[in-house]
């Protein structure tokens, strides 16, 4: 995911609110790309309840980052997300911001909670982190 020009704020590095801007497009791309369904058509939206970030180092245009994501949690109407910011460097990837990240599944129309649809869940079952041993 590349910068842009607006990114930075007037001391010269990514505005903290746009790291959140990040993770809003890497989970929906993803979950575009994963399911092949224009999510915006199904009868559930995917709202945010909750985002966090930590800010690990200093990223600014014209910077070429990576998203990584997994999935934490995988409940009934929701899903969390974890995320991680990395810059690219000459020498690699390099940390930059950890994030998490909510969804929850609402009716298009009533917007009440309701279960996650099955081609969303099928995805996300893929990215549940698995337990360490």
């Amino acid at each position: 995911m590349p910068t842009r020009w607006a990114d930075n704020d007037h001391y010269g590095h990514v505005n903290n609110v746009t790291y959140y801007s990040y993770f809003d497009t890497a989970v929906n791309a993803w979950l575009m790309q994963a399911t092949g369904t224009d999510i915006r058509d199904l009868p559930a939206l995917g709202v945010v309840a909750q985002t966090s970030c930590q800010y690990l180092g200093s990223i600014s245009f014209p910077d070429q980052l990576r998203v990584g994501l997994r999935i934490s949690r995988l409940g009934r109407s929701s899903i969390t997300y974890d995320l991680a910011i990395f810059r690219e460097t000459p020498d690699g990837l390099e940390l930059a911001a950890k994030g998490v990240f909510v969804h929850v599944y609402v009716d298009s129309q009533t917007r009440k909670p309701i279960e996650i649809p099955e081609v969303i869940r099928t995805a996300a079952a893929a990215l549940v982190a698995r337990p360490v041993v």
